[in-house]
Formats: structure tokens, sequence, C-alpha cells
């Protein structure tokens, strides 16, 4: 009985260590959030504003978009409504995660 509670302490132990690895660090998230704000400012400002949100345009006010990372890099890769081009060819699967962590870290409440 002892050695079975033993076994599961540990592999419950391991577990979570696992799972705490696979998790970024803020410091990590912090360089991501970084990397996307240089991201942004060279590739994705011109349209949707230096502040992401440029009134007047038909550009969507990013601050304002949904939490939601598959939509963002669906429509980042493909492009929308023919308005926003296509960026898979030009933004690495990192620099688009990059430009997510950013736009997710000003998102309006």
């Amino acid at each position: 009985m002892t050695a079975a509670i033993l076994a599961a302490v540990a592999t419950a132990s391991i577990v979570q260590i696992a799972a705490a690895a696979q998790q970024p660090s803020a410091i990590d998230l912090q360089g991501q959030v970084d990397q996307g704000k240089v991201t942004y400012a060279k590739n994705c400002s011109h349209c949707h504003g230096p502040n992401m949100v440029n009134s007047g345009t038909i550009t969507p006010d990013l601050r304002a978009f949904p939490d939601d990372k598959t939509r963002f890099v669906t429509t980042v890769k493909q492009g929308k409504n023919g308005r926003m081009p296509p960026w898979a060819d030009i933004l690495t699967d990192q620099e688009i995660a990059d430009v997510w962590a950013f736009v997710s870290s000003r998102r309006s409440p």
C-alpha cells in the first residue's frame, strides 16, 4: 500500500513538473510580446495603426479582437474578405505567434 502511494505521489509530481516546463515563464512571454511589437510595427501598423486602431478605415480595432488565437492566425495567414492580404508567405509561424502575444497583451477588457 505504501509503495503504491509513493508511486502515485511521484507520478503526480512528475506530471506537475512536466506541465510547468511547458508553461511559458513571464520572462519568455514578455520577450514574445516585445518581439511581436517589433513585428507589428514593421508589418501591421501601416494599416491597423500604431496603437492597434486606425480610425476612419475599414481595419478593425485589434484591441477588441476576440480571445481566439486560431481565428487570428487563420486571418493573418489567409487574409480577410479580399481587404487584408494573406501573410502566410511573409511572416513565419513564430512571428505570427509573437504578434498574437502582443495583440493579446493590449486587449481591452
